[in-house]
């Protein structure tokens, strides 16, 4: 269907016009600002609603021609966290060992990363975000990244807002994902989000507390 051809209805579903931006924006802000990524996971149990929750909230996001070219595979099962973590460290050995390159390693040494991933078995669940060269509806998609992208983004931040830890781990490269997960070829994995609760005695690293100021990031034109 082109868009002259699809049927457009009036936008009535807009934002509540009684809270004022700047309020709005400093609600999201103070959420978001104290966002980190975890590495020191509880077992504590996340009801099964919660991510669904997520997913939901990440699923309003938009993609080129509403393709929606995403899927989100969310994984409990002990056994199936055991092999992705085995193949995740399989990788990560070689990376540490031979792949990444001395600067890359230099950038790593103060987040105190290695090659054990402890957090893929001990975090409730293990969310692998797939990215598909198929649209909804079997045709092609398009800005596959970039949607994907933008729907994994929401995913964090609906994570943060609901009280749960969240890490951005991309093992490189990531084929073993779908081979565990048995996804179709069409589908390629772009990320793998441990969720769950930290530790009570979680440390994070202090580089990720740093954030450049705005001046460096945004430009007013």
């Amino acid at each position: 269907m082109s868009v002259t051809e699809a049927e457009f209805v009036p936008f009535a579903d807009r934002y509540d016009p009684s809270v004022p931006a700047d309020q709005a924006l400093a609600t999201l802000y103070e959420a978001l600002r104290r966002r980190r990524s975890v590495r020191d996971f509880s077992d504590r149990p996340v009801a099964r609603e919660t991510i669904e929750g997520l997913v939901r909230c990440a699923h309003t996001a938009p993609s080129g021609a509403n393709k929606q070219p995403w899927r989100f595979v969310c994984v409990q099962d002990p056994a199936v966290k055991q092999r992705i973590r085995a193949a995740a460290e399989k990788e990560e050995h070689a990376f540490y060992q031979h792949r990444a390159s001395a600067e890359w390693l230099a950038d790593l040494e103060p987040l105190g990363t290695d090659a054990t991933k402890e957090f893929l078995t001990v975090a409730p669940w293990l969310v692998v975000v797939f990215q598909s060269n198929k649209g909804d509806d079997g045709g092609r998609a398009y800005y596959i990244k970039e949607s994907v992208g933008i729907a994994a983004g929401m995913f964090l931040a609906a994570a943060q807002l609901a009280g749960l830890a969240t890490l951005t781990h991309t093992p490189s490269p990531m084929k073993f994902l779908g081979e565990v997960l048995e996804r179709p070829p069409t589908e390629r994995p772009f990320l793998l989000i441990p969720v769950g609760y930290p530790t009570d005695d979680c440390v994070v690293p202090r580089k990720a507390l740093y954030r450049r100021p705005l001046d460096d990031v945004m430009t007013v034109v």
